[in-house]
């Protein structure tokens, strides 16, 4: 192939594997905006309702490491395509749901289906784009999917159900779907020359990593409403904490194992994980309450919602790219700092939240916020990837998926304990601090929500000061992402090629 045509092809295989990914993402926060329908339809409870998102974020997190490993072993081109097919056929399946336990079943399809997406379309780019520069800028590229359909979730969700069903937010991934089979059957080629096979995958390491993430992330979604404290909770903690203890006593003794722990060995590796959690923890944490704030207190629709944040989705496509050409002039770290640390200020200009806001006053934070994640993203992913051995980037992609997905639900599990605590906290210490000078019940009634209201705002403006820290700590944790060259002595242990 000429080097003109080649170089065409490989942004064609960008634009393939971002078409997966947009799905995947979109469905994420689509399907929340048809649960009161769905509620109304099935005549079920809020709480049951919830087990919808819940099933299918514990699948997610399972099922990413493993498709990851497995890519590794049989091939990146044939599971990927088992994946977009699954993930097709089973947001049909979704649409034709005829009850809460048939929903609960085809979501958690869904969830396996589409994990496969994430570790191999990140290692189907590092075999793609074999020079270094353009890798980082398709990694940017397609780190903006995440916001693009952050966005579009609400756009296209709001639209769906108000005209059609809730059935609709499953039957639009349809056309997409077969859209992005097509193109992936004809412009994906299979990265893997040598196929290692699936006789030796780590079947013991699998069903532990997966009760280990399971409770994990059941505890951290339903924890508010058990009571961290509970029994209930500490079960699961002592679940989790023990059968990860085991997973790593098992994954020494693999010979495929389906995490191999000579990865933590990479220092640069370990760093973007780490810096990964913290970034995400922070963004997630603040971010996931916006949405809250502005219905409840600005009346905003959902689609209005969703308008707020084309701001962010722009910020971000804009400075992924910018921070993806940056990182190839100077050190990576320095870059991801940057990002950070602009998003922390940018947290920080949300500090002083308030109901008298304009749709305006949020969108250029929103703005600010997301161009500095977006500075970050693409040099911290790549760095992520580009550290470990060429044959083994599934599973690093799929790690690093875990840690941003693990991440999320820890930023949402704290942030969320931190509003309801600091609402409470407000709440008494305005009625602590208040004198009612009137028998008037009306009046009461007024004044008792005004306090309730001043209570909540102090809240999420509280919220948004914690996660400022978090972002700063993520900034400070980017300056120990080295050069992955420097990892040459670790690198020898898996006795294969680099990037």
């Amino acid at each position: 192939m000429k080097k003109g045509k080649f170089e065409t092809h490989q942004w064609i295989v960008l634009a393939t594997v971002m078409i997966a990914s947009f799905l995947g993402r979109l469905d994420g926060t689509i399907v929340n905006l048809a649960l009161p329908d769905i509620i109304k339809d099935f005549g079920i409870t809020i709480s049951q309702a919830s087990w919808i998102s819940t099933a299918y974020i514990i699948a997610n997190a399972i099922f990413v490491p493993i498709f990851g490993k497995l890519g590794d072993l049989i091939g990146r081109k044939p599971l990927y395509l088992f994946g977009i097919v699954g993930f097709t056929l089973t947001s049909a399946l979704a649409g034709l749901s005829f009850n809460l336990s048939s929903m609960i079943v085809f979501r958690i399809l869904q969830a396996v289906t589409v994990s496969i997406d994430y570790p191999l379309a990140l290692s189907i780019l590092a075999y793609t784009f074999k020079d270094q520069k353009q890798r980082t800028q398709a990694m940017g590229l397609w780190s903006a999917v995440f916001a693009v359909a952050a966005v579009f979730g609400p756009l296209i969700g709001g639209p769906l159900v108000d005209n059609f069903s809730w059935r609709a937010v499953f039957y639009i991934n349809i056309p997409f779907g077969i859209l992005g089979t097509l193109m992936a059957w004809r412009f994906i080629k299979e990265p893997v020359e040598k196929i290692k096979g699936i006789k030796n995958f780590d079947v013991i390491g699998s069903l532990l990593l997966g009760v280990t993430l399971g409770t994990l992330v059941l505890v951290l979604d339903q924890g508010q409403a058990w009571g961290w404290t509970s029994l209930t909770s500490i079960i699961y903690y002592a679940i989790s904490i023990i059968s990860l203890i085991v997973f790593i006593f098992v994954e020494k003794t693999q010979k495929e194992p389906v995490v191999d722990l000579k990865f933590f060995k990479l220092r640069t590796f370990t760093a973007s994980i780490i810096s990964s959690f913290i970034s995400f923890t922070g963004m997630m944490g603040g971010m996931f309450i916006l949405p809250i704030f502005v219905q409840t207190y600005l009346g905003y629709s959902v689609t209005k919602t969703g308008y707020l944040f084309i701001p962010m989705a722009t910020g971000m496509m804009i400075s992924a790219q910018i921070g993806a050409r940056l990182s190839t002039k100077i050190q990576p770290r320095y870059v991801i700092a940057l990002g950070m640390f602009w998003g922390a200020f940018s947290m920080f200009m949300f500090s002083g939240i308030d109901i008298k806001w304009t749709f305006w006053d949020m969108g250029y934070r929103l703005f600010f916020f997301a161009f500095g994640l977006g500075l970050g993203i693409a040099p911290l992913t790549n760095a992520a990837t580009s550290s470990v051995p060429l044959n083994e980037i599934g599973i690093a992609s799929s790690v690093l998926a875990l840690a941003r997905n693990i991440a999320g639900a820890f930023g949402i599990a704290i942030f969320a304990t931190i509003l309801s605590d600091s609402i409470t906290s407000n709440m008494l210490s305005i009625k602590i601090n208040s004198i009612v000078n009137t028998s008037n019940p009306n009046l009461i009634q007024t004044i008792f929500g005004l306090m309730a209201i001043k209570a909540n705002i102090v809240a999420f403006q509280t919220v948004f000061k914690s996660a400022v820290w978090v972002m700063i700590i993520g900034g400070i944790s980017a300056f120990f992402i080295k050069d992955g060259k420097h990892d040459t002595a670790a690198k020898k242990e898996f006795a294969v090629p680099e990037l």
